[in-house]
């Protein structure tokens, strides 16, 4: 006999998404349960955000103290690669999820190991490890939180080759002596990053023009410089036609499509995500499976009522903090739908609507330079209709910078939209500048006008001085 249990809401994906969503939930008096098939904490905790922070910390920390005058004959020396691995595996809690298992109960959620499926409207069944399945019936919503799955392309001889992706990249134990990185996206550059600072032979192969592409410009070209610097080998235009390899162990050959072999002891490729919604029971609710489901601002599944979906499975914002927003707004939308509230999603930066992932998306890149933008590029704003201006200053300008670094290179840009005289969005390139995110964030989000920004003082010998310079040139141009 299935047992059948009902609750509030019914959460499908432990990662941080879906604790959000569950937290908000609980926080508002409803009962919620919430299902897991892996760890929960999800791909951010072991194989994405953390083990990679753990892994490029080290390595942007010697990089930046071999800059420091007193400080960079000490730091000449190699990385310690079992202590930087060690420290990887303790911040993942030796992918363990006992921790987050207890705050997850701690809040009053219920917790249903097993792979969940929708079943038709609001019921969920859950199928564990040994075959035994559950019914879970909503009362008011099922909220799909299950993330995304990085994406091997369809080459010949890829199959059963042991490529890497994002997960054995953040994951692996040891140090190969030769990596090659197939993609110029995040994953790529700062996987790229990690693994040369750790003592691999790197070579990145990009089949576009440069890395990171959707940033503005300079960006791809100083993380390139200093990769380049740094020891490793990136090659644009090229693209690959082949994977060799004999099993999953022994030397990996990267074919190129001009016939050109590249030999490495590991392959990654960091070339696209896919939704985890590939068996998700999605068309016994007339959804296709495997597909993003599009959803309106509340977080709310197009043509439902019920149905919500949160973080990357929407294909809004791939990156956990904002997934993690979604959530916040997605759960107080429930709570107050659940309790005969009118909820609108057009109501533009209310407590139930993700405005920000339309106008202020921040993200910081953990590359050597470190690279943090919000908001739209100067490409972007002008393909949106806006009227904007393009301001640039050298962060090398900039006495905090100097002080940072001995040859601090760097590069900030504000786009001004020239009609209401607010940021459009805001890109810096530079070490340490991921810290001056959220003050960018904050005027891009709150819409400061530019005179306003004039009273915001950078404290004195700051990179934040930066805002000041950037006013400066604005106003002189």
């Amino acid at each position: 006999m299935t047992e059948a249990v009902e609750y509030d809401v019914v959460v499908l994906g432990a990662g941080p998404v879906g604790e959000n969503v569950a937290d908000r939930a609980r926080a508002a008096g409803l009962s919620v349960a919430v299902v897991e098939s892996e760890l929960v904490g999800g791909e951010c905790s072991y194989w994405a955000c953390i083990p990679s922070k753990a892994l490029l910390r080290p390595a942007l920390a010697r990089a930046e103290a071999r800059r420091v005058p007193g400080l960079s004959e000490s730091a000449r020396g190699p990385l310690d690669a079992a202590a930087v691995l060690a420290h990887r595996d303790y911040f993942t809690a030796h992918w363990k999820d006992d921790g987050q298992v207890g705050w997850l109960e701690g809040i009053g959620a219920v917790l249903h190991r097993g792979h969940g499926r929708l079943d038709g409207p609001k019921r969920v069944t859950v199928t564990d490890s040994d075959g035994a399945e559950r019914v879970l019936t909503a009362r008011h919503a099922v909220a799909v939180c299950t993330g995304s799955r990085a994406v091997l392309p369809g080459l010949p001889g890829i199959d059963g080759a042991g490529a890497w992706t994002s997960r054995e990249a953040t994951s692996s134990p040891t140090v190969p002596a030769r990596l090659v990185v197939v993609g110029g996206g995040v994953v790529g550059m700062e996987m790229a990053t990690a693994w040369r600072a750790l003592g691999s032979e790197v070579t990145v192969l990009i089949r576009g023009d440069g890395p990171l592409p959707r940033l503005e410009p300079f960006v791809g070209e100083l993380v390139t410089e200093a990769l380049t610097e740094a020891g490793a080998t990136v090659r644009t235009g090229v693209s690959v036609a082949a994977v060799e390899r004999d099993g999953a162990s022994g030397p990996v050959t990267a074919v190129l499509a001009d016939g050109e072999r590249i030999e490495a002891d590991e392959i990654l490729f960091a070339t696209g995500r896919a939704p985890r919604t590939d068996d998700l029971g999605l068309k016994t609710v007339g959804l296709e499976p495997g597909s993003w489901l599009t959803v309106d601002d509340t977080c709310l599944v197009e043509g439902s009522d019920w149905l919500y979906a949160v973080g990357d499975v929407n294909h809004r914002a791939l990156l956990t903090h904002q997934g993690k927003y979604q959530a916040r707004m997605a759960g107080a939308a429930i709570a107050a739908r659940a309790k005969g509230a009118t909820v609108s999603a057009s109501d533009a930066w209310s407590a139930h609507t993700a405005t920000a992932d339309h106008a202020a998306v921040p993200q910081v890149i953990f590359t050597d330079p470190e690279v943090a933008a919000v908001g739209l590029s100067l490409a972007e704003a002008e393909a949106a209709g806006h009227r904007v201006r393009a301001v640039d200053f050298d962060l090398s300008g900039v006495s905090g910078a100097a002080l940072y670094a001995d040859g601090y290179r760097g590069r900030a840009r504000m786009v001004v939209d020239l009609d209401r005289e607010i940021l459009r969005g805001v890109t810096l390139a530079g070490p340490g500048v991921g810290e001056l995110l959220h003050s960018a964030t904050v005027a891009v989000v709150g819409e400061v006008p530019v005179d306003r920004l004039w009273h915001a003082v950078p404290s004195f010998p700051t990179i934040s001085e930066i805002w000041l310079r950037l006013l400066e040139t604005y106003r002189d141009q």
